[in-house]
């Protein structure tokens, strides 16, 4: 039985998010964001300051967008600027593949047979580690767990939104939170490693230095989203009514044997393909594989084939499935579910036309760059204690992360300041580096400047049509505070134990 909602907490949530939806509409935000920032480059751009940009090494310099050649410059790439949106191609590739498995009723009867065999109590939970696991498909929780977390609690007879905020939670609040290393460890490591070696020459940090400490975080995560899923979100949104496109549910009946015959082909096409992958990619030798033989580093080929993989390993069972269903009879059928999903699309590419250029401004302006680089500075010189001063990374970090989106490029503009700081201290960078992921991480959800925010939206407007960035930011609010304290306290608690954060890893230096 779901709890009552707190009245207190369900005020302050309810008044967030009337606020936020009175914003304007997402993508006319992000329009006058752009504005704001081109009119503060101009301002900030007749201004000189002391801190140095760790990628150049000289002084940071905010760059002028309204300069004639800085605007003209910036007006001749919006449309490379929007067709090299990151997100843009991952969702909508993705998403052909996935049209056709639901077109033709594969994921529905998938989710039908899944939920006959588990516990409605334990749907959250495994929602939440799946969510966490994806991690490792760099983007892919994004288009694929957090849209099925709101189909799979609609079909339990649980509300959607709950579905997609706990798989959100799970996705991005628990991004520095994974069970299977993911090639955002080597990434970071390189960073620190690099950062420390300012003092240190011969220092070396292992790519899986915070390994054990995020598998530990894994089950945090988990018992936070667990928790506010039932005992928080669910209960508030237990009055906001469904009325989008897929405010139907699903079927509830069981499934009929031609529906079970088409399951078992599909899910043995499914079976197949990644069986086919994974002794593909075994091999020392595997083309899969990066030159330097790893699988999971960045430009391992089988990172960078992530999203077709997703498009391949849903479209091959979609087909098998509609046509031994009968919902497919011929290719035109195949064709209308990738046009459907599309269709299905058009807020979203509207909204990341306007977020691509807002982020792309933001970033040449440098104005990310020296509110991060200030805060670090201020941090410095503040001589708190170093447990205060490691949560105050944790603290500033999250900060930073509601403006400057990528965790590489925090990392690389603040590791620089930090790493060599506490290294002075006694402190490691593995240490450092602990504290930092769990500030990039906490704020992720709250941020409308994350670039797959939007995309979220749009999930949300399918089972409630007012739904806006202040439904996202009040439903995802309270595992963000929850994370960034909990995270905190758990990292200082880890410390205080002396438990081993990762492989090589140590807590002095």
């Amino acid at each position: 039985m779901t709890p009552p909602p707190n009245p207190a907490l369900a005020r302050v949530l309810d008044a967030i998010e009337r606020a936020g939806n009175r914003l304007p509409d997402p993508a006319v935000l992000f329009a006058l964001l752009l504005v704001v920032v081109a009119l503060l480059s101009a301002w900030l751009s007749t201004l000189s300051f002391a801190e140095i940009d760790p990628r150049s090494g000289s002084a940071v310099v905010v760059k002028n967008l309204l300069e004639p050649g800085s605007f003209l410059a910036f007006f001749s790439q919006l449309v490379p600027t929007f067709v090299n949106f990151h997100p843009l191609g991952v969702v909508l590739v993705a998403m052909l593949g996935i049209g056709v498995a639901d077109h033709a009723g594969f994921i529905s009867a998938g989710l039908r047979a899944l939920l006959a065999v588990t516990a409605r109590r334990l749907l959250t939970p495994m929602l939440i580690t799946v969510a966490i696991v994806s991690h490792t498909a760099v983007d892919a929780g994004y288009v694929l767990v957090i849209p099925l977390g709101g189909v799979i609690f609609m079909a339990a007879g649980r509300h959607p939104l709950a579905g997609i905020a706990a798989a959100f939670a799970g996705v991005s609040g628990g991004f520095s939170a994974n069970f299977v290393p993911s090639s955002l460890d080597p990434m970071l490591s390189g960073i620190s490693q690099a950062a420390g070696q300012l003092i240190d020459p011969s220092l070396v940090v292992n790519p899986l230095n915070n390994w054990f400490f995020t598998v530990a975080s894994s089950v945090l995560v988990i018992a936070i989203g667990w928790f506010l899923t039932e005992r928080v979100i669910e209960p508030r949104l237990a009055g906001t009514p469904l009325d989008g496109e897929l405010s139907g549910a699903l079927p509830e009946e069981g499934l009929s044997p031609v529906e079970r015959r088409a399951l078992r082909w599909s899910l043995a096409v499914l079976v197949g393909g990644v069986a086919l992958l994974a002794a593909t990619a075994w091999p020392a030798g595997s083309p899969w594989r990066a030159a330097g033989g790893g699988l999971t580093v960045a430009d391992a080929p089988l990172m960078k084939s992530i999203v077709p993989l997703i498009f391949v390993l849903f479209l091959a069972p979609g087909i098998v499935f509609g046509y031994l269903s009968g919902s497919f009879r011929s290719h035109r059928d195949v064709i209308e579910g990738m046009a459907k999903s599309m269709s299905g699309m058009g807020y979203y590419i509207v909204m990341a036309f306007f977020a691509a250029q807002f982020i792309a401004a933001f970033g040449q302006s440098n104005v990310g760059v020296l509110l991060a680089l200030k805060g670090a500075a201020w941090l410095q010189e503040s001589g708190f204690p170093v447990a205060a001063t490691i949560a105050g990374i944790v603290m500033l970090t999250a900060l930073v992360n509601l403006l400057v989106g990528s965790a590489s490029a925090k990392w690389a503009l603040i590791a620089p300041i930090f790493v060599p700081m506490l290294m002075q201290l006694g402190v490691s960078p593995d240490l450092t580096q602990a504290a930092y992921r769990v500030g990039d991480s906490s704020t992720n959800i709250i941020t409308p400047l994350l670039p797959y925010f939007p995309l979220v939206v749009l999930f949300c407007r399918r089972y409630v049509r007012d739904a806006g960035i202040g439904t996202v930011v009040a439903l995802m609010l309270p595992y963000s505070v929850a994370l960034l304290c909990g995270w905190t306290l758990f990292l200082l608690g880890y410390w205080a134990l002396g438990l081993p954060l990762g492989i090589g890893a140590s807590y002095t230096y």
